[in-house]
């Protein structure tokens, strides 16, 4: 199993060990990406992307790496801290620059294949909309399923974080780990995600960018072929 973690800030604190620990329950090879570290640029609102070729962003380069490390992954784990409840921009600029991969474009055949893991930590509160932020995007990059972890470790620093705190943690990430490995290889897009697809398709049979018609005409998604089959 291929994992590939993406965090969403450069600091090893609680979300970057939760993150981590999740990763190694589930026994495979891991790739780290760290935010601002590995990719710090901000979409440049041009609209190459989605108007001619990905290849076209001034930063495709930079996000080359990267963009492979997702599609060579089984799992995709995305770990954010919460910053005023959501996600830290570096992982938002990060996100922002695969909008031309959602259903409404190019998403990858690859996705419909994956288990994508969204986690957040705080001290107080902000979990759920700082994994929304994360999710949103895994759900529409076509994710078979989504999975996603936020706890409040009532600490800025893991070592300050309780045995107890720890141990809860500790269970509850080996369960998502058995539950990920259970699904490995058997895993299909949820009903939502399907519906969605068949309205992304409708869109695309009557064409308004022909870069995206182009696409999913070749790949037959427009006719019977779908990603999941």
């Amino acid at each position: 199993m291929k994992i590939t973690v993406i965090h969403g800030q450069s600091y090893k604190g609680s979300t970057y060990h939760i993150a981590r620990s999740l990763g190694e329950k589930l026994d495979g090879e891991i790739t780290e990406i760290f935010l601002p570290r590995d990719f710090s640029d901000f979409c440049t609102g041009c609209t190459a992307c989605f108007c001619e070729s990905e290849t076209k962003c001034p930063h495709y380069e930079k996000l080359l790496p990267i963009t492979e490390a997702i599609d060579e992954a089984d799992v995709l784990i995305l770990a954010s801290p919460v910053y005023v409840y959501h996600a830290t921009g570096a992982m938002k600029a990060l996100l922002d620059h695969y909008g031309w991969r959602w259903m409404v474009h190019r998403p990858e055949e690859k996705m419909f294949s994956k288990q994508a893991v969204c986690i957040s930590t705080a001290a107080g509160a902000g979990m759920k909309s700082t994994n929304r932020d994360m999710a949103d995007s895994m759900f529409w990059w076509g994710a078979a399923k989504v999975y996603t972890y936020g706890i409040a470790v009532s600490e800025t620093s893991w070592e300050r974080v309780s045995s107890g705190k720890k141990q809860k943690i500790d269970k509850k990430l080996l369960a998502l780990a058995g539950k990920i490995r259970k699904k490995q290889g058997r895993v299909k897009p949820s009903l939502k995600t399907k519906l969605f697809f068949s309205v992304m398709r409708q869109m695309q049979k009557r064409g308004w960018n022909k870069a995206d018609v182009d696409y999913w005409k070749e790949k037959g998604w427009t006719e019977e072929k779908r990603p999941w089959r």
